[in-house]
């Protein structure tokens, strides 16, 4: 009895230590997702400005055309894979692969018909292990990543696009909702031909030299401004998973040591009981 009484405690303990990591774990990533929040926010004004301009060009002048933004037969899909670099933030990174696997599932019969490009540690590894067919990757960013962080692989996406080695290329993330909701999400990034009735507000721009060539600078930094703008997004999505996940984490813990220790107050009162029924048997043994 003293053994599991021993037992009990020692669980006990071990759950209280668990309980003050995943609640200081917790915190962390409450005041984390905070600062991600304000840099997805902020990101957001230039991409939005970028598609103004983009848009003014290509519904303003029927003369216009670019590769972006025309859509070709598909004999290759890209996909850009965002995950992150840690654990512990519940489905985050098993939702946003399931939701790619599937996508693959439903439209490629063979690894030729696609390729990966992945930013984080954990879809690195799921993809790699797979051997599924990885032709870039980022990995080890930091908790405030800039956009040079990510402007190579970015750049190497589009390039492929532009150079017709891809037909279409695709944004995987998780989109943030709230701290709670995190959906993944599959947008197609490449061709932008949904930019040219995208805006509803039309500015009139004067281009030097021309507007073909504006378009063929600013298309590219769009494609890759959105890359980190979904980035940043999923940034903030990985912290408000975590904060969830290590809060479930330490209520469950706060469970469990409310449990065992009913079961440890049993276990003493059993215990304590037993030792007076002895005492008392052999009081009346000796009378």
């Amino acid at each position: 009895m003293a053994k599991g009484i021993r037992e009990i405690r020692s669980r006990i303990k071990s759950f209280k230590n668990t309980r003050q990591i995943t609640k200081a774990m917790k915190m962390m990533a409450a005041a984390r997702l905070r600062r991600a929040q304000e840099r997805a926010e902020a990101a957001r004004p230039y991409a939005h400005k970028i598609r103004e301009v983009i848009a003014s060009i290509a519904s303003g002048t029927t003369a216009v055309k670019h590769p972006m933004l025309e859509s070709r037969p598909v004999k290759k899909t890209g996909y850009i894979v965002i995950t992150s670099d840690r654990g512990m933030a519940g489905g985050y990174n098993g939702n946003v692969i399931r939701k790619v696997l599937q996508a693959i599932k439903e439209k490629h019969k063979s690894q030729d018909e696609y390729a990966i490009f992945v930013l984080g540690r954990k879809g690195r590894d799921f993809f790699r292990k797979r051997n599924y067919p990885i032709i870039d990757e980022v990995v080890g960013l930091p908790g405030n990543p800039t956009f040079a962080d990510i402007k190579k692989i970015a750049s190497a996406a589009v390039q492929m696009f532009a150079d017709e080695k891809i037909d279409e290329l695709y944004l995987c993330y998780n989109e943030f909702r709230s701290a709670i909701s995190q959906v993944p999400t599959i947008t197609r990034l490449l061709p932008l031909n949904a930019v040219e009735s995208g805006e509803q507000r039309q500015m009139n721009y004067e281009y030097e030299p021309s507007a073909e060539e504006v378009l063929s600078v600013l298309l590219p930094k769009y494609a890759e401004t959105l890359v980190y703008s979904a980035l940043l997004d999923a940034k903030a999505s990985e912290e408000g998973a975590r904060m969830t996940a290590m809060g479930n984490a330490t209520d469950n813990a706060t469970a469990m040591i409310d449990k065992l220790t009913l079961e440890y107050n049993r276990a003493r009162q059993a215990a304590i009981t037993q030792e007076i029924s002895e005492i008392v048997a052999g009081a009346n043994a000796q009378a």
